[in-house]
């Protein structure tokens, strides 16, 4: 068998793998190609989105929805505590669990991802009208403990910040996951999801953090 050498990424071993199959059977193992490459681009751990993904699933959603789009960023909090107090595989739960909570929550319409860590992001299709509503049955469903496999429960709280193109004025999605991060900081360890306003949005700082600013597209425009 060929070796890849010190290459090691899966899409490139993946291609080397191609480039060795009959052509007659092209159709076949490019079908297998092509979910072996998507796979690779989802969060090994919880089977979400990875950044890349949820970026360009989430950009569509924003641009194609616009007013009804919401998007979200989600931080277990005190999660090493979690890990330090019941183990790394009572960690792994915790975000497993997280990440099927928000995949139910957000519906077969949604996009989720992990961004890394305990850091996760969402951006679904509400309209204005039930926006307070389904924030609040997020706090609560992501608020349920959660079970470590061995008898154990985990009492697991987060912190939520959403925003949306109306509020802050753009379908810009870094503006719009600036602006739900800053509202994430800003409701921290209250167990209430904050929407964010436009204030959010011009944040300089985020948690200490530099807020970058890049440009925006206004609503109604092309970018």
């Amino acid at each position: 068998m060929p070796k890849i050498g010190a290459l090691g990424q899966p899409t490139r071993a993946l291609l080397v793998t191609a480039a060795a199959v009959p052509l007659t059977g092209w159709t076949v193992h490019a079908l297998a190609l092509h979910r072996q490459l998507a796979a690779a681009r989802r969060d090994p751990l919880t089977g979400l989105w990875g950044r890349d993904g949820y970026t360009t699933r989430a950009t569509t959603l924003t641009a194609r929805h616009t007013t009804a789009a919401m998007v979200l960023l989600v931080d277990v909090d005190h999660f090493k505590q979690i890990n330090d107090r019941f183990g790394h595989p009572a960690g792994d739960r915790v975000l497993v669990a997280t990440a099927a909570r928000l995949t139910a929550w957000a519906g077969s319409h949604g996009v989720v991802g992990r961004l890394g860590g305990d850091e996760f992001a969402l951006a679904v299709r509400i309209g204005a009208a039930h926006r307070r509503l389904r924030l609040d049955q997020l706090a609560a469903a992501l608020a349920e403990p959660v079970d470590t496999g061995d008898g154990r429960l985990v009492d697991v709280t987060v912190s939520i910040g959403a925003a949306t193109p109306d509020a802050i004025g753009t379908t810009d999605l870094p503006t719009l996951l600036r602006a739900a991060d800053a509202a994430m900081y800003a409701g921290k360890h209250t167990g209430t999801a904050v929407l964010a306003d436009r204030s959010h949005a011009a944040a300089d700082s985020i948690n200490g953090r530099r807020a970058g600013r890049p440009g925006t597209t206004p609503l109604g425009a092309t970018a």
